[in-house]
């Protein structure tokens, strides 16, 4: 047998990367990085939305806020393109995870509040600063549709809670021949999905012809919440990694490890 140890630990291993196109060039080199190839078919699209009037006029009142919270790196591109002017100061501003606070630093908001523990809204509810809010105005920046747990605890702790919808989230019309060519070559060795609604996109767009495959593959997610979506869809082979694309290329590289080359 020959002696592998100093190979990179995704070597000759093809990753399929479901990432919308313009967010998934950091998970790309770390995959390249580690040896791998990362093979692009985005499942989803994110389109800005045209300002709703409730919108408007939630962001006319973000200076009387005292807290705006940004659910992702897209609520933040595209809620702070709707701005009128600079971010008031004293509007403390929470992001759900790593990357969502590095896209607002980015941007120059530096003080950004994380949460230390789940990169959801769960995480942003534990927060302390969060935890008694009577008569407090807090803003909440996402994209259309979504769950309400978060603004309906908020309101629960006293909070009166106003959204900015500023994007939405969209399902490519993308021919996959070429990529199920290839995987039925046997040319796909992971999947990796950022969220769940990735992941179902993918289910569909791969049609009767890719689902076999996509449950024979080892697919990596960032959250519990994905792998039982995953689940849901019969996947069986899933493994949970830490948060964000570093978090993500670390368990690939976990896992292929552990399997013979």
């Amino acid at each position: 047998m020959s002696d592998t140890t100093a190979l990179p630990p995704l070597q000759g291993r093809v990753v399929l990367v479901t990432r919308p196109a313009h967010q998934s060039g950091r998970q790309a080199t770390l995959i390249r990085e580690a040896g791998g190839e990362p093979l692009l078919f985005p499942t989803l699209r994110i389109e800005a939305l045209a300002g709703s009037t409730a919108a408007s006029v939630a962001l006319a009142n973000l200076p009387e806020c005292h807290y705006a919270i940004f659910i992702s790196a897209n609520a933040v591109e595209h809620g702070l393109a709707s701005l009128a002017s600079e971010w008031p100061p004293q509007v403390r501003v929470v992001a759900i995870g790593d990357g969502t606070a590095a896209a607002l630093r980015a941007h120059g908001l530096v003080e950004v509040i994380v949460p230390s523990v789940a990169t959801d809204s769960d995480g942003v509810l534990a927060l302390p600063e969060l935890d008694r809010l009577g008569g407090m105005r807090v803003l909440i920046f996402r994209g259309q549709g979504g769950r309400e747990l978060l603004a309906d605890t908020l309101r629960k702790r006293g909070a009166e809670v106003a959204y900015v919808e500023c994007y939405r989230r969209v399902r490519p019309d993308q021919d996959p021949s070429a990529l199920l060519q290839r995987w039925e070559r046997g040319g796909i060795h992971a999947v990796t999905a950022m969220s769940g609604e990735t992941l179902e996109n993918l289910w569909t767009m791969i049609g009767a012809r890719g689902q076999p495959l996509l449950l024979t593959t080892p697919l990596f997610v960032p959250h519990l919440a994905i792998a039982e979506r995953a689940g849901r869809l019969g996947l069986t082979e899933v493994a949970v990694t830490a948060p964000g694309d570093e978090g993500i290329v670390r368990g690939l590289g976990a896992w292929f490890s552990l399997h013979v080359r």
